[in-house]
């Protein structure tokens, strides 16, 4: 293969994986911008999310198939499912500690994360499940590049939520109410605002979302495991600092600016595969140190 071939390869990869990163970093970014919680248990409910999609796929399947139409069944149902499952810690774990210290409610958001990871290790015996679909490996050739059916979907799947996720954040009430919570809470409560229904609604899409990446990836890779949301946690995270914490579009940027860096970094002499995750969390050491904001981001100017 040419290095032009090798390049528009690594792109391809680069947008699915960026895809899944920039869906987990949407969670992150908005639950930060409406209550200052990094939610480190979001990897948590990607993995569960994948669980779930795959215990509706095992039931839908003898009625509808394991092609697109049960895993899109599956994804909705999943989505549905960890999004409740989402506002009900909201609920129970993190709404009594939003009037503690920040460092409080990241502890309880990190013995969140051990619970479900746990749990779920539990149920499995810690082994990975085959996540089997009818999806099959054709696709299109361009030359020497060739791109399954299955990354144009998934990534087109993944572009059409982030759209309405955008739309739904610009152009809808409840999302200007979002909006308008990141900046004041205190006056968003004058106003008639009811805070804590938004909050939830805000916990439901960014679990939501985070839930289609799992049963997206499960599909994607072939197996799942109660282990496979710690990292891609600290990667949308990472991309979500990278694009600007806070910032939705910069979440997007973030999760395919990460997924890309890491695609073609395993181009470069000397890194490979196994000094890809060196890589990218070097970049993002570098973007601290000349951007602390992200992309982005902006710099915050706290009221005493």
């Amino acid at each position: 293969m040419s290095i032009q071939d090798i390049l528009l390869q690594q792109l391809a990869n680069g947008l699915i994986l960026g895809s899944f990163y920039a869906l987990v970093a949407l969670g992150y970014t908005m639950v930060y911008g409406i209550i200052k919680l990094l939610n480190f248990a979001h990897g948590d409910l990607y993995m569960i999310g994948a669980f779930i999609g795959f215990l509706f796929l095992s039931v839908l399947s003898p009625l509808i198939g394991d092609s697109w139409v049960g895993i899109l069944c599956s994804m909705v149902l999943s989505m549905i499912a960890v999004g409740l499952l989402g506002v009900l810690i909201q609920r129970i774990a993190y709404q009594p500690m939003l009037s503690a210290p920040r460092l409080s409610i990241l502890i309880t958001a990190l013995a969140v994360s051990m619970i479900l990871s746990n749990a779920v290790m539990a149920f499995t015996d810690g082994e990975y499940l085959a996540f089997s679909t009818d999806l099959g490996y054709e696709g299109l050739e361009f030359g020497n590049v060739f791109v399954t059916y299955t990354q144009m979907v998934l990534v087109g799947a993944a572009a059409l939520l982030m759209t309405g996720l955008y739309l739904f954040v610009h152009r809808t009430m409840y999302g200007k109410a979002m909006r308008a919570i990141a900046i004041d809470q205190d006056a968003c409560r004058l106003m008639g605002i009811h805070v804590n229904r938004i909050i939830a609604l805000t916990f439901f899409i960014g679990t939501s979302l985070a839930a289609s990446a799992g049963i997206m990836a499960g599909a994607y890779y072939g197996s799942i495991h109660f282990f496979m949301g710690f990292v891609i946690g600290l990667k949308a995270f990472t991309a979500a600092v990278i694009g600007g914490i806070g910032s939705i579009p910069g979440a997007m940027l973030g999760g395919l600016l990460l997924g890309l860096l890491e695609s073609f970094g395993t181009q470069i002499p000397f890194i490979g595969t196994e000094w890809k995750d060196v890589f990218s969390f070097g970049i993002l050491i570098l973007l601290l140190v000349f951007k602390p904001t992200g992309i982005l981001g902006r710099t915050e100017i706290e009221r005493m």
